[in-house]
């Protein structure tokens, strides 16, 4: 199936900071998120302003999306997981940067992330945020099965380590951060994880 979408007026509109693209958009050494690619699927950037007032480049796969079918593997509900910490008293907030990044796109459907800016046209060899089913595929709970529903909550690449007391609590984050236990699966690197003390673990 060849599929392609091309800039409207209000798309242009919603991105006046075109200028910001070049940067996120060129292959830097030592990275390889991005190649150059001539696909048979193709889709625009979009110019996003953040909460800190800087643009951001983002990929708009609406169109692939409706074309793919949804994974059906079950995401953590909020409500649920925010009861689940009730008498806990200690808790470490943890968080996967760039986790969506860890994982491999399948080489065959690199193409299908293709998307075209003035300086060329790019494609992601590792999995980006916005597809369909990201969420679903980066849903590492399966990694923690020991310690999910027991001192450990999952939602996403976000971590939540719950203990009663803080010698537990030690004991609990050392199992956590164990590169042991994270390399089980490919999708998290020790290195990865990061304490977040100044963060909520959900937005409710």
């Amino acid at each position: 199936m060849q599929m392609a979408l091309s800039f409207t007026a209000a798309q242009k509109g919603k991105a006046p900071k075109v200028t910001g693209a070049p940067a996120k958009v060129l292959p830097s050494p030592g990275l390889s998120q991005l190649e150059v690619s001539y696909p048979q699927w193709l889709t625009n950037i979009v110019m996003v302003k953040k909460a800190n007032e800087k643009w951001g480049m983002c990929v708009d796969f609406r169109t692939l999306n409706q074309a793919c079918p949804k994974d059906t593997y079950p995401l953590p509900r909020i409500d649920t997981m925010v009861d689940r910490t009730f008498r806990y008293e200690i808790m470490s907030f943890l968080d996967a940067f760039s986790g969506y990044h860890q994982i491999r796109m399948a080489k065959e459907d690199e193409e299908k992330t293709a998307f075209i800016t003035d300086f060329g046209t790019y494609c992601y060899n590792v999995m980006p945020f916005g597809l369909k089913n990201a969420d679903a595929t980066y849903m590492i709970d399966a990694v923690f099965r020991d310690q999910r529903g027991r001192n450990l909550l999952v939602h996403l690449h976000t971590h939540l380590v719950k203990s009663k007391t803080l010698e537990g609590h030690l004991g609990d984050l050392r199992k956590t951060l164990d590169p042991s236990e994270c390399l089980t699966s490919n999708l998290i690197l020790p290195s990865a994880l990061s304490v977040l003390p100044q963060e909520s673990f959900w937005a409710i």
